[in-house]
């Protein structure tokens, strides 16, 4: 998946690539021509998060609809991508129709165009939106794949403990997140699980105050995560300063110092996070429930430029590793 493009409220499409307008779609063509080349699909990612506003006007009357449809397919058609990727986040009640009949449209004018869409992981406490079972089952229809964002699954306060970013298994009352029970929800819903997949993370999440999971935490205790607290990051600056440890009933990784490690603003006593260990759990899970696979957030974060002669990538070779071997 190649991202991002943007979409806006007249139905365009921005395509800078979070770089710039000359750079971006230099950027994408030249890694949707090399996946490519390597015999693999390149899909464009559209949206994202903080981009709400502009998905539900491009999308909210068929007239505006058949609009962004056009211009959907035109950047498929302009850098020759084999695929979309629909990542509307949040996926609010209000927002079930119109997503569906944007998918619909997309399906019924390129058949064999790949579509994919990312969905949220489930808190087992709170009640799902109303229909979404029924849009989810109608989705599951039309879409070549649905991936689960199970990763930086943890909250802080309103009676949340300190948690695993991405446990597999094991949630409870005040932890009440995991793969599992995110992927249980969707089956249920009618999602077949060959078009389901989890997600992997190449980030960690960061804790002040507690030292472990399951602990009491209050508002401000996560102090980073996505981008700030890469495995790149965590790896190097992290991982040599605190006591490892591993959750094998959630089958988690996870980091502690009473002490605290990292700069300040970014010092860790608990920092949760993925690796090669937690990977093959969730590779032998989709093997064993006969899922569709993963996606990974994001594989930029997960290079290690300081390993020029070992392995800079070894997460990305522990999925392959997990999910493909």
């Amino acid at each position: 998946m190649v991202g991002r493009l943007i979409p806006n409220a007249d139905a365009t499409l921005t395509d800078h690539f979070d770089i710039d307008p000359v750079n971006g779609p230099i950027w994408a063509q030249g890694v949707i021509d090399a996946a490519q080349a390597a015999n693999r699909k390149a899909i464009l990612m559209i949206g994202g998060a903080g981009e709400i506003a502009g998905w539900r006007a491009a999308a909210a009357s068929p007239a505006s609809r058949a609009t962004f449809v056009a211009n959907l397919l035109a950047k498929v058609d302009q850098y020759g991508a084999d695929g979309l990727d629909l990542d509307w986040e949040p996926i609010d009640t209000q927002d079930q129709a119109p997503l569906l009949a944007l998918a619909q449209a997309l399906r019924a004018q390129r058949p064999n165009l790949l579509l994919t869409m990312p969905v949220g992981w489930i808190n087992t406490n709170l009640s799902p939106p109303t229909g979404d079972a029924a849009f989810m089952d109608a989705m599951a229809d039309v879409l070549d794949r649905i991936a689960v964002m199970s990763y930086g699954m943890v909250y802080e306060d309103f009676g949340w403990w300190s948690w695993h970013s991405s446990a597999l298994a094991a949630h409870k009352g005040n932890t009440p997140s995991s793969v599992t029970a995110s992927i249980n929800y969707y089956l249920g819903a009618g999602v077949p699980a060959a078009k389901l997949a989890v997600g992997t993370g190449f980030y960690g999440t960061c804790y002040q105050r507690v030292t472990a999971p399951d602990q009491v935490t209050q508002g401000g205790d996560i102090v980073g995560s996505d981008g700030t607290f890469s495995y790149r990051n965590i790896v190097a600056n992290y991982l040599p300063g605190m006591s490892a440890n591993y959750d094998a009933a959630a089958s988690a990784p996870w980091l502690s110092s009473a002490g605290g490690v990292g700069p300040v603003g970014a010092r860790c006593n608990y920092l949760t996070y993925e690796n090669a260990a937690s990977i093959a759990a969730k590779g032998n899970y989709v093997r064993a429930q006969g899922l569709g696979g993963t996606i990974i957030w994001t594989i930029a974060q997960g290079h290690r430029p300081d390993l020029p002669v070992g392995d800079p990538n070894q997460l990305l070779r522990a999925v392959k590793a997990g999910f493909l071997d």
